[in-house]
């Protein structure tokens, strides 16, 4: 027996759901990619993400996933045997120094914890005892989809200033664009790497990087510039040298369509919208952990992600028969542990095209698969949700 007939619900970090919409405008017949309404929508995306990056900065799109990303940004402002400072507090910044070792790069990593933010003054001090300048870049994400942790970009970022460091300082938001607050500028970040299959609510194919005015200068003595990856190139006037060859023509409606739809919701209403939704998931999972088999990773409140949390279970043998259960029995697809939390945790996306029924019915499915398994688990955790998100969102 299984109630799973009907549409299967993803409830994975990346890629999420693609909204029906962006789904409809991808539909339809190519058109010329030399000249016209494709290079508009080329431009209106470069502009869209100024907007949502909230910067003056140059944006480069790529066809590729977020591990192209990463390389674009390295490749195009650092040479070969340049040191890079990569700030560990999870799996993703760690795995974009190993990409830059790769290159050639000198990579040294700032030992950090799955369970906590990275720590400003450690990278401070570390900084201030850097006093060749031997570190060309800073390496951070501002979330970390293995952990679930948030990074304090602007406390990083005064971490820089107080040392009086002139490292780039490059942030991956490619679990955190569109889902939270982003500053690009303010905060004072050199290069904004980003993808299109979380929180910008799009199939995985098209990533991002948004340049600023310093990225840009290093860009030009930078050697480790590839044909495919340089900026330079990519700037030339005719359109197909912005994604060096043929365009994605129809990631680029679907990407037209949700920024759109980004647009139309408005960015503060979209934050709202992940904060109440995150909200409505650590009520349920601080009520699943009163018996001890569940637990945050994060162990501080206010270093946990709006965008996914990623939950310990002190037994992992039960987590294969958790997610069996949740896809046979029910439809739904829920994250598993990875990197160091492989076969230790699961993780709960509330990223994306996601509202509360979508939320409350993921978060009922776990609660229902750890009754019919009889999984230890406090009681209680849906009505904590609902209580939750019934006390604020108003009438």
């Amino acid at each position: 027996m299984s109630v799973s007939n009907g549409r299967q619900f993803l409830g994975i970090p990346g890629p999420t759901n693609v909204p029906d919409a962006v789904l409809s405008a991808m539909h339809r017949p190519a058109v010329d990619i030399r000249k016209g309404e494709l290079v508009e929508i080329t431009q209106q995306i470069k502009e869209d993400l100024k907007m949502i990056t909230r910067s003056s900065g140059m944006p480069f799109l790529f066809i590729a996933n977020g591990h192209g990303a990463w390389e674009a940004a390295l490749t195009n402002v650092l040479s070969r045997g340049d040191k890079v400072l990569v700030l560990e507090s999870g799996s993703f910044a760690v795995g974009w120094g190993e990409a830059g070792a790769r290159l050639g790069l000198d990579v040294e990593v700032l030992g950090g914890s799955y369970q906590r933010a990275v720590d400003p003054d450690a990278l401070e001090a570390r900084l201030k005892a850097d006093t060749a300048g031997e570190i060309k870049a800073i390496l951070v994400v501002q979330v970390d989809t293995a952990s679930s942790v948030l990074n304090n970009i602007p406390a990083l970022r005064r971490a820089i200033d107080n040392a009086g460091h002139a490292a780039l300082f490059l942030v991956d938001t490619i679990a955190s664009l569109g889902t939270m607050d982003y500053r690009m500028d303010e905060w004072g970040v050199d290069v904004t790497v980003s993808a299109c299959q979380k929180g910008l609510m799009m199939s995985p194919g098209v990533s991002f990087v948004v340049a600023s005015e310093k990225a840009m200068e290093r860009h030009q003595t930078a050697d480790l510039r590839t044909a495919y990856w340089d900026w330079t190139g990519r700037l030339a006037p005719e359109h197909y040298r912005s994604y060096a060859g043929t365009p994605p023509v129809h990631h680029l409606f679907g990407l037209q369509k949700s920024f759109e739809m980004i647009r139309a919701e408005g960015l503060e209403a979209i934050f709202e919208r992940h904060r109440l939704l995150a909200g409505a998931t650590r009520a349920a999972v601080g009520k699943w952990a009163e018996k001890g088999e569940f637990s945050f990773n994060i162990t501080a409140p206010e270093e946990r992600a709006n965008s996914v949390t990623t939950v310990l279970l002190r037994n992992g043998d039960t987590l294969p028969a958790i997610h069996d259960y949740c896809l046979e029995k029910c439809g739904l697809v829920i994250g598993v542990g990875i990197a160091a939390l492989t076969g230790k945790a699961m993780r709960i996306a509330h990223m994306g095209h996601v509202n509360a029924p979508m939320m409350l019915g993921t978060l009922a499915t776990l609660e229902m698969s750890f009754k019919a398994l009889g999984i230890p688990h406090g009681e209680g955790g849906i009505t904590a949700a609902v209580e939750y998100l019934a006390a604020h969102v108003p009438r």
